[in-house]
């Protein structure tokens, strides 16, 4: 697979200030040497930020809300432990990934607005770093890294905030025992990324649904250890989501869920990355082409998705080749893997 983060004349500067410090780090992993696991050098050139041009609408959600605002995203834990989450509910748009043992674990991006707490905060994985780079130069909080993985995150275009580089916006918080007490206070975040970027294009189309698309009220991801399921309802007219077989709520009240859900299936391999268990990390591959099914409106569409480079955004189109556009709001990314569940 490539793995692409710049094209000439519309790169955007991936020069990462500063070094991951020592710190609260996952067990060492061990290098199998895949080198399809690490991304590649980061790109140099490109227009100036400032050129960046003012949307009309927000590109993550379609509202008009929040066009300039910076872009942060957090790694958030996605286990019964974690429950409830917190500033879940306020994402732009929140990404499903599975992790070593068949869990899953969340990516939350925000711009439009921000939550007053986030978390549990947890570790990266090398697939987020393959998605990040269509946001530009975001901000990027999480709270360890595998200790072989460290030179891919310098290398990469996201400003890090991680607990090591802004330990002062992380606290711990509540009765649930660690690491599922750690939280993040995401202005605090921002402050400690200035230049983070704006909102641009990644790809996603907002407006009416298309013609067709069948009736459904409900739908079920799954992985090997774990399964979300998104349920319509036409009282809060968005997917109300589910953890297993229990609602999943925020921890500022009410259930998480969003105005359009695009479960994508992509190709998932095996990275050259393990936890102390033995068991491997998943490598997530989200470009390229392949197919999707994107819910909105309470219907189910089937569609395509096509990323060219990581540069660059997802787009999503119907089977005839029309723009999938989404329902203005919240959008949960669910990335599962195209056949059977994906065992590392």
């Amino acid at each position: 697979m490539r793995f692409v983060w710049g094209t000439t004349g519309r790169r955007r500067t991936a020069a990462l200030l500063g070094v991951l410090a020592a710190g609260a780090v996952l067990p060492a992993c061990s290098d199998s040497g895949d080198p399809t696991s690490a991304p590649p050098p980061r790109s140099t050139g490109g227009p100036a930020e400032s050129e960046t041009p003012v949307p009309a609408t927000h590109p993550f959600t379609g509202g008009t809300k929040g066009l300039t605002n910076p872009v942060l995203a957090v790694k958030i834990e996605n286990t019964r432990p974690a429950f409830p989450q917190s500033g879940v509910s306020a994402a732009d748009i929140v990404y499903v990934e599975q992790v070593e043992g068949g869990e899953t674990r969340l990516m939350a991006v925000y711009s439009s607005r921000l939550p007053k707490r986030v978390g549990p905060v947890r570790s990266a994985r090398i697939s987020d770093l393959h998605i990040l780079p269509q946001f530009g130069r975001p901000a990027f909080a999480f709270s360890g890294v595998q200790s072989k993985m460290k030179k891919y995150v310098r290398k990469s275009p996201a400003y890090e905030v991680s607990q090591e580089k802004a330990g002062g916006a992380y606290y711990r918080f509540g009765g649930k025992p660690a690491p599922y007490n750690l939280y993040a206070d995401p202005k605090a975040l921002l402050k400690r990324a200035p230049k983070a970027t704006p909102p641009q294009d990644v790809g996603f189309r907002f407006g009416d649904a298309p013609a067709g698309g069948k009736p459904v009220r409900s739908f079920t991801a799954r992985w090997p250890s774990a399964k979300m399921g998104f349920t319509w309802s036409a009282k809060h007219k968005r997917w109300l989501a589910s953890w297993g077989a229990s609602p999943s709520r925020a921890a500022e009240g009410g259930r998480l869920g969003g105005q359009t859900v695009v479960v994508q299936y992509a190709k998932t391999t095996r990275s050259k990355f393990h936890d102390f268990l033995g068991s491997y990390t998943p490598l997530i591959d989200t470009t390229g082409t392949g197919r999707a099914l994107v819910l909105r409106d309470g219907k189910a569409y089937k569609a395509k998705w096509s990323r060219t480079s990581e540069d660059k955004g997802t787009t999503f189109t119907t089977e005839t080749g029309e723009p999938m556009n989404f329902a203005p709001g919240q959008v949960w990314m669910v990335l599962v893997n195209d056949g059977k569940p994906y065992i590392p």
